[in-house]
């Protein structure tokens, strides 16, 4: 009979075939009131799971991750027993586990109206409270396939046709009612608790299809207790209020047109900012051992197809032919360009490592419906850099360059960022003694940063293992935005060498990194971020000079002259307005310093600074003024 083997070590035996109730039951029977799922032997399992050998067990709550995503799980199939109560021939299609939520595919003639929501939610609680029991049955593949299309649920047959058929085909009740799912699942209804809330519906193409039925979405989101689902709501009304796309109108910096979409229009304003950036990471760049350099964007098809780009990236590629038939293609990625400059001339040793950065301007074709403002484009530019070292030069480089994006952050605003490190997939190129050198240098640099990192067991790039960097923001949001990726493929692909210390030639290993990932991407973060209200050194427009009347007007000119020669990016304000009109107006588009003048500062020779978001003033000499707004002004480096 089977012993049990907890996390801690400690194995409990037990007489005869078990199941997770008992199990956790016999731990405490606070944790059997608390229990979701289990896991046996790694695997996710229903309490109902009998065990009749010894195993390792780990009881899993709310409170755990796999918790909460089953619990959501659940809610998805909740979401599907209130709309088929309610709205009877409806069909349902596919409800997965997604990021804070889950969603549910739906195939209705009539369209479902916030109202609706309303009713279905409201069902979806009736549920919970019926406490509706969970009971898994296997069934045989035409078993499943007839049943199902005998009650008119079409697509679940259809899905049910497509999986393999040596796969087990397990059927979830919640009641009487039932879905297709591999589980696991809660024991009951009552389990979800009422911490859900349901939050839009769109549009989704069956199979995401657009030759398929248009099917109706419902998105829900769903936490383990009513003060989680409130602080996301909170957030949910706060990223609103930040959306970028919103704000950039506000502020004058960008806008999209259908003629070319998915690429930027940059007003000045957002193009300084844009500059701005590129400025400040130059500058950084430079002090840290790199070159910048220049690629074309248009490259002729056998390069990507020696990269092997080609094959991975082909349909993302803008392509163009010749009139003598010859196919290019707009990079989607900076790095065979950046390995030509590399192999021009003779490298040795002693020129290792390398670093190369470049601005690089990428196209993607991007599907029209995941565009999203400046967060998903399909012409960005990559603040790109490849490093070209040597085998034993990896892991000091993984630290710089570590150490790098995290003062970056900082220097933006950003101070709580996340690790996430990804190891070798099952298919990759490479001699595995190459691998574990380059996974110990990434972990070793990863280690010493002292961040807290996650591992993505198996994540990494065909050509190599990687990390990426996480922010989050001052509302809480995670945002992947850095990467650091170390190559043994591209460099060997495109015949890259150097002259070792003993004369031999050698393949450089080759260190993909990004700072901000896309600059159009990290800008759109950046505004939500400060919610606009970008620091000095940042804004677009830093300055607005505002007379209280006509007769100041002179002096209100010279007061931006001098900001002007001192390098602050200025405007004065002469319209026939009211002062206050005009406060206001500047205020909303997000000016960091107004500058008031009237009849007091012209004879003092000074000027009233009011900063935005306060109501309180100061009034220094106009020398001082500008003295202190330029010492403001300067990048965050020391």
């Amino acid at each position: 009979m089977p012993d049990i083997k907890l996390p801690d070590g400690k194995k409990i035996p037990f007489s005869k075939t078990i199941d997770g109730f008992e199990i956790a039951k016999k731990i405490s029977k606070s944790l059997a009131k608390d229990a979701c799922i289990m896991s046996v032997n790694g695997k996710l399992r229903d309490l109902s799971f009998s065990i009749d050998k010894d195993v390792q067990v780990k009881i899993i709550t709310k409170k755990d991750k796999e918790g909460l995503e089953v619990i959501r799980h659940d809610a998805a199939h909740v979401l599907a027993m209130a709309v088929q109560e309610l709205f009877p021939g409806t069909q349902v299609t596919i409800g997965p586990v997604i990021k804070d939520g889950f969603y549910y595919d739906f195939s209705r003639k009539e369209t479902f109206t916030d109202e609706d929501l309303k009713k279905i939610e409201n069902k979806m609680k009736e549920i919970v409270d019926r406490d509706e029991p969970t009971k898994r049955e296997v069934w045989k593949r035409n078993e499943a396939i007839n049943h199902f299309k005998k009650i008119g649920e079409h697509y679940k047959a259809e899905i049910i046709e497509d999986i393999p058929k040596n796969e087990e085909l397990s059927i979830y009740y919640h009641g009487k009612w039932h879905d297709l799912c591999r589980g696991p699942h809660l024991p009951s209804t009552g389990k979800i608790g009422k911490a859900f809330k349901l939050t839009k519906v769109s549009g989704a193409y069956w199979r995401g299809d657009s030759n398929n039925e248009m099917l109706q979405r419902i998105y829900g989101t769903c936490w383990s207790n009513k003060k989680e689902l409130d602080e996301y709501l909170f957030r949910l009304e706060e990223a609103e209020k930040r959306d970028h796309r919103k704000l950039a109108k506000e502020m004058d910096l960008f806008h999209f047109r259908e003629e070319s979409p998915g690429a930027v229009f940059w007003h000045h304003k957002g193009w300084t900012l844009f500059q701005t950036l590129v400025g400040y990471m130059r500058l950084k760049q430079k002090r840290a051992g790199y070159k910048e350099i220049n690629t074309p964007e248009i490259l002729d098809k056998n390069l990507w197809e020696q990269s092997g780009h080609w094959e991975k990236f082909g349909e993302n590629m803008f392509t163009s032919e010749t009139p003598d038939k010859k196919t290019f293609a707009i990079k989607p990625m900076n790095c065979p360009g950046c390995l030509q400059i590399f192999n021009q001339g003779l490298k040795s040793y002693r020129d290792l490592p390398l670093r190369l950065s470049e601005f690089g301007k990428v196209h993607r074709y991007e599907p029209s419906g995941a565009l999203h403002g400046l967060l998903r484009v399909r012409a960005f530019t990559q603040d790109d850099a490849h490093i070209f070292c040597t085998e034993d030069q990896i892991t000091d480089e993984c630290l710089s360059v570590t150490n790098l994006i995290l003062e970056i952050y900082k220097d933006l605003g950003f101070k709580n960022v996340l690790l996430q490190y990804s190891d070798r997939p099952q298919k990759r190129v490479g001699d595995d003694k190459i691998w574990d050198k380059a996974e110990s240098a990434l972990l070793k640099a990863i280690k010493q940063s002292k961040l807290k990192y996650e591992i993505n067991k198996g994540e990494g790039a065909f050509y190599g293992p990687k990390i990426d960097f996480v922010l989050r923001d001052t509302i809480g949001r995670d945002w992947q935005c850095g990467t650091l990726q170390v190559d043994l493929n591209l460099p060997s692909r495109l015949g890259a060498s150097y002259v070792a210390s003993d004369g031999s030639k050698k393949v450089p290993v080759m260190l993909h990194r990004a700072l901000f990932g896309s600059l159009e991407r990290f800008i759109g973060i950046l505004i939500e971020h400060y919610a606009g209200k970008l620091p000095l050194w940042l804004a677009p427009l830093q300055v607005v000079v505002l007379p209280i009347a006509s007769e100041f007007d002179n002096y209100a000119k010279k007061i931006f002259e001098q900001c002007i020669k001192a390098g602050i990016n200025t405007e004065v304000n002469l319209k026939n307005q009211k002062i206050n009109y005009k406060i206001r107006e500047h205020s909303l588009s997000k000016v960091p310093l107004l500058l008031i003048c009237g009849e007091k500062e012209v004879k003092g020779k000074s000027v009233t600074i009011r900063k935005l978001g306060s109501e309180k003033q100061e009034t220094l000499s106009l020398d001082r003024a500008i003295k202190k707004i330029s010492q403001q002004n300067k990048f965050p480096i020391n």
